[in-house]
């Protein structure tokens, strides 16, 4: 080590790599982009338009875009940005669709006769294709939405392990739920 060097710097850094640790100072659009969508959704979710709670409004979606604001997109290219979005978009209705139908499965199992004979409780695995962690979570999270299974369980190799009502519940796991999430996140 020479003389007036730092022990804890490493001198094979090029001048034009940066070690300062500290986030560079422009705006990110995915902070931007956050903070509209948690602005909206603000506004309808509360339903209130006084300054008050238009101001409480501004400020969480500013303080939430700012700490977190980069988790909710998988890509910096404004243009995959709203791909994405328009895909999960679409995503939405047939999800909750599926989430009636269970709904329905569900109902029909309690008002059964033989509601005891019916109901056959078991956790599933399986091997999911998905390759993203947003991929993954979103699947899990359709999956615990969808009355009659709850996901227990995913590893990082994207082994699912999911708690079944019975064995219909369970039938169409991974099924075209995980195809629809494939195709949202272009794996």
């Amino acid at each position: 080590m020479q003389d007036g060097q730092h022990p804890s710097r490493n001198s094979h850094f090029s001048s034009r790599e940066s070690t300062d640790p500290r986030p560079s100072k422009r705006i990110d659009s995915a902070r931007v982009l956050s903070f509209f969508i948690l602005l909206i959704l603000w506004i309808i979710l509360s339903g209130r338009f006084d300054g008050f709670h238009l101001a409480m409004g501004l400020t969480a979606s500013a303080l939430v875009a700012l700490v977190s604001g980069d988790m909710m997109f998988t890509s910096r290219e404004p243009r995959r940005i709203l791909g994405l979005w328009l895909r999960l978009a679409g995503y939405i209705p047939w999800l909750i669709y599926q989430i009636f139908l269970a709904n329905l499965h569900v109902m029909a199992l309690v008002f059964h006769p033989r509601m005891r004979d019916r109901i056959d409780p078991k956790i599933i695995t399986f091997d999911s294709r998905l390759k993203s962690d947003y991929a993954r979570m979103l699947f899990a999270n359709s999956i615990t939405l969808t009355p009659g299974t709850i996901t227990v369980d995913v590893t990082v190799w994207g082994r699912f392990s999911v708690h079944c009502i019975d064995d219909v519940s369970g039938r169409s796991l991974p099924g075209a739920m995980e195809a629809k999430i494939a195709n949202i996140f272009k794996e």
